[in-house]
């Protein structure tokens, strides 16, 4: 809920700014008490919050399917072990239908990545004061000022974070690319394919263009949706606390909008991992 002491716009930009560790030349190795220490820490600094939360997040995906796999049984299955097989053969046949080689890499890595994109879109569903104001209470019994601790909670949001996970795709597209097709194979589907040897400048720019596209398609679309989600319920928790028709109508569209963005969140995962799928098995194709 926005305090009395934040106007809208603060409130906004208080919860769009994360929790980060930079350099500053005046003061060293500190966390950004506002938005504009943040953007001077530069390239190198890091937002502490994206990485605990999406390391977390992968941790836990890790601890709960371990879990089930250690308690798998060939009679009556669980509930947890229906569910689990479930996600497995969803994912299972889409590498079948749009994998046509061979790796056995494919499909773990594609279960991966829907069940890690999913819990991190997930955390969008927490009510968007929840978790930075008990930060915030947490880090004043230490001294710091809540008005500056900041706390984003949804990892997919942060470009740093949809970026560096298509670029992880992407190195893997080049690597299949190269280690199935060869450098000259490679090179020669860059700079020969669609209009021949003759029309190789037009080829390198059309065919480096359609690379190139790869991890940005993969990473502004999952940041730009989740962006807007968050963006979107940060707007409706301003409707709190001025008066009971605008917080019932706060509570009517939060919750409308949550119920929604349950199939946001699901479809940014699912078109994560199908993309995915879909560039390495452009990778292993060698029929140029």
């Amino acid at each position: 809920m926005a305090t009395a002491e934040l106007t809208a716009s603060d409130y906004i930009q208080h919860h769009l700014t994360n929790l980060t560790l930079g350099w500053l030349p005046d003061k060293g190795l500190v966390f950004a008490h506002n938005a504009e220490e943040a953007a001077a820490m530069g390239f190198w600094a890091l937002h502490v919050d994206s990485l605990l939360w999406s390391i977390g997040l992968g941790v836990l995906f890790l601890i709960g399917f371990r879990k089930v796999a250690d308690s798998v049984t060939a009679g009556v299955p669980g509930k947890a072990q229906n569910f689990i097989e479930w996600i497995i053969d969803f994912v299972n046949e889409n590498v079948r239908g749009s994998f046509s080689a061979k790796n056995d890499m494919v499909a773990p890595l594609a279960l991966t990545i829907f069940a890690w994109v999913f819990l991190m879109n997930l955390m969008d569903l927490v009510p968007v004061d929840l978790i930075p104001w008990a930060f915030g209470q947490f880090m004043g019994l230490f001294g710091a000022d809540p008005h500056h601790v900041f706390m984003r909670v949804v990892p997919t949001t942060d470009p740093n974070i949809t970026f560096g996970m298509a670029i992880a795709v992407f190195f893997l597209v080049l690597y299949y690319s190269v280690k199935i097709k060869g450098v000259g194979g490679f090179v020669g589907e860059l700079t020969l394919h669609p209009f021949g040897k003759f029309g190789l400048p037009a080829n390198l720019i059309l065919e480096g263009i359609s690379l190139l596209s790869k991890p940005l398609s993969l990473s502004l679309r999952l940041f730009g949706n989740m962006y807007a989600g968050e963006m979107i319920f940060i707007l409706i928790a301003l409707m709190y606390g001025h008066n009971i028709v605008l917080s019932l109508g706060g509570g009517a569209l939060q919750l409308a909008w949550a119920i929604f963005h349950i199939l946001i969140i699901t479809l940014q995962a699912f078109i994560f991992m199908v993309l995915t799928i879909v560039y390495l098995d452009m990778a292993h194709q060698t029929d140029h």
